[in-house]
This record gives structure tokens, C-alpha cells and sequence, in this order.
């Protein structure tokens, strides 16, 4: 396996060097420089208009860089057709011929490449299997529900055996149950095939559920690179801390530290500890708080000493609750003026409303992020 995750790391599939690409006087990408290896799936991240469609369809050849180069298994495709490129891709809407029924649909690729009509039916009748869709084989477009034209979809970009396969938004025409099911079939579906891939998605968790690894973007800059958990657990700036996942923010002052842990000084009053090696005294940061992170504890309990610096206690009221089935969304409002949210399992029924709680937490769980621009801004401003 160590020889296997070495092979990976030092044979790249595919390579995008100091991509630029503009519309008019407007930067879509700026310097974007990743690599996908051999049977990875790579998830491009961000909001609408931060550049990661651009990058997929100058993977596909649909687009040119205006500087910077694309490789394939080490070959220069930046200025090839999309057609010589081996490349896999699957559309936001599909892209189902309506009039054509699910094999012809799946076969139309390998018979514009000329493979005999007896490796056609093999092929195909394997894709199919692959996407749980035997027996619908007949059917036109029309006749079948959104998850299924997705899964006919993939099928036909798989047929294919692309050296490379790009989804652009694959699961965003789904309703919100049928979408959660469709990541976990085209999870299980990629993880069979080991065909690199290239997600493209605003969907934080269908990013973190289908991608090896996660590129988020924003403002056609890439903010940060890494598996999905590492970029949760140490975004490198508030922006990739919002919007991977849900956020609580404080700021403050380093005014000492201590055993491995910054005391912070916070801005509005008050003071807690943070978890850290590197902080020093004076430097100004956020702190953000995961929410699910938050423990309650009732007002009345043991408060936190000056020399108990391992529990950070935040004091306040509970002003509104979200009864969401198995969790629990208490908006606290605290002493010190901020509204905090608190993600909780639902052990109880307690009615939370109004109560006087601490929300607390160990230094471990609160996240410093250095006060300093975005990467997008950093480029906006040179």
C-alpha cells in the first residue's frame, strides 16, 4: 500500500502549471497550479463565478488558457480538442440525446470511435451493470426519474475508459434526499472504476463525501488545498472556514502564552485559551468555533478558575431552538453582546428556550485564523 500511495504522489495524471484564463478585462482563473494523480478523485470547490468551471472545460479543451499549461499523463493538451483528449464528461444537465434510448445514449461514444458493434454490447452491458441499471436498457430519457438520466450519464462517459472523467455539478438537478442517495451510488461507482476524476461543485458536502482531496476556490484563486477532514479541521483562512462547514467567529489579541496554548484577549471582553505553537504575543487573530464542537453546561455548574485555563467557558441565554430531528440549533445569545450556534444531538427533550447556559469547550476545539486578506484578495490587490 506505501509503494501504491508513492506511485500515486509521484505520477501525476493529470497537471494544471500557473493557469491564467480571462473573459474581457475579468480574471476568471489567476496562477492556478494542482495536480490529480493516477485513480484520485479531485473536487473543485467554491461559489458561483470563483473559476472552477473554466478550469474543467480547459481540462476538456471547451476552453484555452491564455497562459499556463494543462498535461495528461505528461503530455501537453492546453491547445488539443476536446476530442483528443481521452477525456470523460459529464454536463450539469446531462446532456441525454431524447430521442435516443439508454443504449444508444451509453453507445453513442464508442461508435463514433469505430469499435465493433459486438465490444459495443459488451461494453455497454458492463456500464450499465456498473450503474445498477440493467433492464432499463429501452428507455428513453423521458421515461426516467433524474437519478437515473444522471447514473445513464456517467455510464456513458465511463463507456468509453477515459484516461480522465469531469463532472461538472453532477448532483445539483436532484432534490435534497435524492441527492444525498446519488453521492453515495456515484461514490461507490467511482471508487469501483479508480478513474481519476474532477468534481466540480458549490455542494460543501458533496465535496466532502465523493473527493480524495478538495481545491477550494474563490475569486478565481485557489485558497486551499487538501484532504476533506484536513481542510475542515485547519482551514488556512476565514474564507475557507466558512464556507466549509458552519462557523462561529470571535477575534482577539494574544496576550501570553502557555503551556502550548495562546490566552487570547478578546476584542468585546473576556478572555479564553486556544490551543497553538506558533501564536505570538500581540498578533491579532479570528478564532473560529465549529458549532457541533459546543458543549452546554447549565448556569450553576463549577465555573472555570484562572488556573482551570483548560475549559473555555462563554456565558449567555438561549434565545432560539431548531428541533431538527436527530440535532438540536440553539442560538445562544451571549453576556458579552455576540449570538453563538450550538449543534447538539438530541438526547432529551428539555425545553431549551431561555435558559441561562455556558457553552463550553476545550482550547483544542477553537480554530485561529491569522488576520490577514484571502488569497483572492491578495491577487485582487497586485
Amino acid at each position: 500500500m506505501a509503494k501504491l500511495r508513492e506511485a500515486l504522489r509521484t505520477n501525476p495524471r493529470v497537471e494544471v502549471r500557473s493557469v491564467f484564463k480571462w473573459f474581457g478585462k475579468t480574471a476568471a482563473v489567476r496562477n492556478a497550479s494542482f495536480t490529480v494523480a493516477d485513480g484520485q478523485s479531485v473536487c473543485l470547490l467554491g461559489p458561483s463565478g470563483c473559476g472552477k468551471t473554466t478550469i474543467l472545460r480547459m481540462i476538456a479543451g471547451l476552453e484555452t488558457p491564455d497562459s499556463g499549461t494543462i498535461e495528461i499523463d505528461g503530455t501537453d493538451v492546453s491547445h488539443r480538442p476536446p476530442y483528443s483528449r481521452n477525456i470523460g464528461l459529464v454536463f450539469q444537465d446531462y446532456a441525454l440525446f431524447p430521442q435516443m434510448n439508454v443504449i444508444d445514449n451509453v453507445a453513442f461514444g464508442l461508435r463514433h470511435r469505430g469499435v465493433p458493434k459486438s465490444e459495443i454490447q459488451r461494453r455497454v452491458a458492463e456500464a450499465l451493470t456498473l450503474v445498477k441499471l440493467t433492464g432499463y436498457e429501452t428507455r428513453k430519457p423521458s421515461q426516467l426519474s433524474g437519478g437515473q438520466q444522471q447514473r445513464v450519464a456517467v455510464a456513458r462517459a465511463l463507456v468509453t475508459r477515459p484516461a480522465v472523467l469531469l463532472l461538472d455539478e453532477p448532483l445539483s438537478n436532484l432534490d435534497a434526499k435524492l441527492r444525498v442517495d446519488l453521492r453515495v451510488q456515484l461514490r461507490s461507482i467511482l471508487a469501483a472504476v479508480r478513474t481519476t476524476t474532477i468534481i466540480v461543485t458549490h455542494d460543501q458536502d458533496e465535496a466532502m463525501a465523493l473527493a480524495d482531496h478538495i481545491i477550494v476556490m474563490s475569486g478565481g484563486v485557489i485558497e486551499q488545498t487538501g484532504r476533506p477532514l484536513e481542510i475542515y479541521d485547519s482551514p488556512n483562512s476565514r474564507f475557507v472556514a466558512e464556507f466549509i462547514g458552519r462557523s462561529n467567529w470571535l477575534s482577539g489579541t494574544v496576550t501570553a502564552t502557555r503551556d502550548g496554548l495562546a490566552q487570547i484577549a478578546l476584542d468585546r471582553g473576556g478572555s479564553l485559551f486556544v490551543a497553538s505553537t506558533t501564536a505570538s504575543v500581540g498578533e491579532a487573530f479570528d478564532i473560529c468555533l465549529r458549532p457541533e464542537r459546543l458543549s452546554l453546561g447549565l448556569r450553576g455548574t463549577p465555573q472555570a478558575t484562572e488556573e482551570d485555563y483548560r475549559i473555555n467557558r462563554l456565558s449567555g441565554r438561549v434565545r432560539h431552538v431548531e428541533s431538527l430531528g436527530s440535532h438540536l440549533h440553539l442560538y445562544v445569545a451571549l453576556e458579552r453582546g455576540d449570538t453563538m450556534l450550538a449543534i447538539l444531538l438530541r438526547s432529551n427533550i428539555q425545553d431549551f428556550d431561555g435558559t441561562e447556559v455556558d457553552l463550553v469547550f476545550s482550547p483544542s476545539d477553537a480554530l485561529l485564523i491569522p488576520r490577514v486578506h484571502s488569497a483572492a484578495e491578495g491577487e485582487q490587490k497586485q
